[in-house]
């Protein structure tokens, strides 16, 4: 049995393990998409979060209504989760860019690759960082993140 995936260069030059060659499609989908397809999904994880626990802190009714008006307060966590939702988006659209600038310019690297998963990790893991309130963590885990989208940027320049 074949794996669906091997690792293959898109063209002459291209590193071989950053690439990988979907089999069944005839597809390639470099480290730095994948970890671009993931962090989407990861923002509508981010947004559910923060959803489900703004509806459980207000109730249906307001959920489902115009929410005109102020909005009835919701509890630490709800409000913490809704911050970090807005944060993941606002270094998304940067990473988004970083990414798809590398892709078109041909400028995947070893550098880019573990930029792009520092990236995703760190925003992964900011969502408990934020949730548990521990001082100066959900900072320290914000600035890995931003590392990684630096550690992209800079592929663009080599």
């Amino acid at each position: 049995m074949v794996a669906p995936y091997t690792a293959a260069p898109a063209s002459a030059g291209d590193r071989a393990d950053t690439f990988r060659v979907d089999q069944t499609r005839g597809t390639i989908m470099s480290t730095e998409l994948t970890m671009l397809a993931w962090a989407i999904v990861l923002g509508l994880v981010h947004i559910s979060i923060a959803a489900v626990l703004s509806v459980a802190g207000r109730g249906v009714g307001w959920a489902a209504g115009p929410r005109d008006g102020t909005p009835p307060p919701v509890g630490p966590l709800a409000a913490r989760m809704s911050r970090a939702s807005a944060n993941f988006i606002e270094t998304f659209a940067f990473f988004a860019a970083a990414v798809l600038a590398v892709m078109v310019a041909g400028k995947s690297s070893e550098t880019t690759v573990l930029g792009a998963q520092i990236y995703f990790w760190a925003r992964v893991a900011y969502i408990p960082a934020y949730a548990i309130a521990v001082p100066f963590l959900r900072t320290l885990v914000w600035a890995v993140s931003l590392i990684g989208l630096v550690m992209v940027l800079i592929g663009l320049f080599h």
